[in-house]
């Protein structure tokens, strides 16, 4: 049977050479409170032209979906399961169950993410030690399992694994981080023996969100008044910059024509002064056309880039312990609609924009806003935490789409949030008689006061008005 699987196999991949390298993919990342059908958003990623997409799972339902729709996958295994692949025979059937299976039901895959920014210095040495293991025993089992041609491992790793030092901060002097060389010095000369790729994700934006004093148009791509200059050449983006220190960190380690594949690159839309829309478009703008014209960098000119953008949809229960922006990184809002014009194709001027997502159901037009009769104002601010921990309240910080609102408007938002995240359960919009439930908007021309999607909630947000309509009941079957 198994033999047999290889041959179906063997046949699928011959018609999947067409994704031509270059191509803009997408990162698709699921981790919303009502996220979108799968199917909705594989329609949409054709309906877009989208032929490329980075997972950060291999969920049976996501990769189901992507079944005989030709879209090139990156599939992925979570950093908590290094550990568990550092035993061949555990990444062996890994490989059978989320490889050979669904390459025999018509998924294209093409590369394996091995960990997901394992190396980042705030996990402090973690997973430093089971990475590389990993790393070995997937592509070994890829390639026993007979796709070792065609599929490829690769770990996503974070721009911090290299840098420049302080004496000479410039690009050609990039090297690896000093903790992780000798670790990095063995996984860039695997990837070469096995003709796989260095996958980094870069982020202007973090440099800028890092550093008040980082140069702000230095994050953009139309030039900047006090440009890196680096043996006569000049750096006038942070792109650029960050990905020669790269290229020179590779040839440093051995392996200088070692293939690199931008696995992350975006810019957010809210939770920060500068993450929103015009900036976002700016960048954009900027880095679409550069990657058409196939511009290449300074150390790399005139190359294709393979790059995934982040992200695909917004993502309102991912962690903010980064910062409020986490969780608006799409170039699609958390219901499938285009945040903004944008032309994938980097053609100018631009004419093949984003198209929305089709058929998306969404709950009624009902919200829950700040009851102005209510008189216990005292329980107000316990109950606007209430609703902000268990959904997504990072629209009114500071900087961003939601922060004019008043002390009722903020109210009101965070009230409908949680009301929506629980699925427009009357139950949710007491909040002590501070709630009430209306069909007037509440949406302003800078912040939108959201109606969720109809889906199944994919993520907990609280089981209070379940415990507090189960405790109700209980309560009446007691007295009789």
């Amino acid at each position: 049977m198994r033999l047999c699987r290889f041959f179906i196999c063997l046949s699928l991949i011959g018609l999947y050479f067409s994704v031509a390298e270059g191509v803009i993919g997408v990162n698709w990342g699921t981790m919303a409170i009502r996220p979108l059908p799968p199917k909705i958003v594989v329609q949409m990623l054709l309906d877009n032209g989208i032929q490329k997409v980075k997972l950060f799972d291999a969920a049976e339902n996501t990769m189901k979906a992507l079944a005989g729709s030709n879209i090139e996958v990156m599939i992925a295994i979570p950093n908590n399961m290094l550990a568990i692949m550092n035993d061949y025979d555990s990444a062996k059937h890994w490989v059978d169950t989320n490889i050979s299976r669904y390459m025999f039901e018509g998924v294209n895959i093409k590369y394996v993410a091995v960990g997901n920014e394992p190396f980042l210095a705030a996990y402090n040495g973690s997973f430093i030690n089971t990475t590389f293991p990993a790393l070995q025993n997937i592509q070994n089992a890829i390639n026993e399992a007979g796709f070792g041609s065609t599929i490829k491992a690769t770990v996503p790793l974070n721009a911090d694994v290299y840098n420049s030092p302080a004496s000479n901060p410039v690009p050609s002097a990039g090297r690896f981080r000093a903790d992780i060389s000798d670790i990095m010095d063995q996984m860039v000369h695997f990837f070469k023996q096995n003709n796989a790729s260095f996958t980094v994700n870069i982020y202007p934006f973090l440099s800028l969100y890092a550093n008040k004093d980082f140069p702000f148009d230095y994050a953009f791509f139309e030039g900047t008044s006090k440009p890196i200059v680096d043996n006569g050449i000049q750096y006038t983006n942070v792109f650029d910059a960050n990905f020669d220190t790269l290229v020179s960190a590779l040839k440093a380690a051995g392996v200088p024509d070692l293939p690199i594949i931008i696995g992350e690159v975006g810019w957010p839309t809210d939770g920060d002064i500068n993450g929103n829309i015009g900036y976002a478009e700016r960048f954009y703008n900027g880095l679409l056309p550069r990657l058409a014209r196939k511009q290449g960098t300074p150390l790399r000119p005139n190359v294709d880039i393979d790059v995934y953008l982040f992200g695909l949809i917004d993502e309102d229960a991912k962690s903010i312990d980064p910062g409020n922006f986490e969780r608006h990184w799409g170039i699609f809002r958390y219901d499938g609609q285009p945040k903004f014009p944008m032309d994938l194709s980097g053609q100018e001027p631009q004419s093949n924009l984003l198209v929305a997502a089709k058929n998306v159901k969404y709950l009624p037009q009902k919200w829950c806003v700040f009851n102005p009769e209510a008189d216990n104002l005292d329980q107000l601010s316990n109950n606007i935490n209430y609703a902000c921990t268990f959904s997504d309240c990072t629209a009114l910080g500071y900087g961003s789409s939601c922060n004019g609102l008043d002390t009722n408007g903020n109210a009101s938002y965070a009230f409908n949030m949680y009301f929506q995240a629980q699925g427009q359960n009357e139950l949710s919009c007491g909040f002590q008689g501070l709630g009430m439930v209306t069909t007037q908007n509440q949406s302003t021309d800078k912040c939108n006061f959201f109606i969720q999607i109809d889906s199944p909630a994919n993520y907990l947000t609280s089981t209070r008005p379940i415990f507090v309509m189960f405790s109700f009941i209980l309560l009446i079957l007691v007295m009789f």
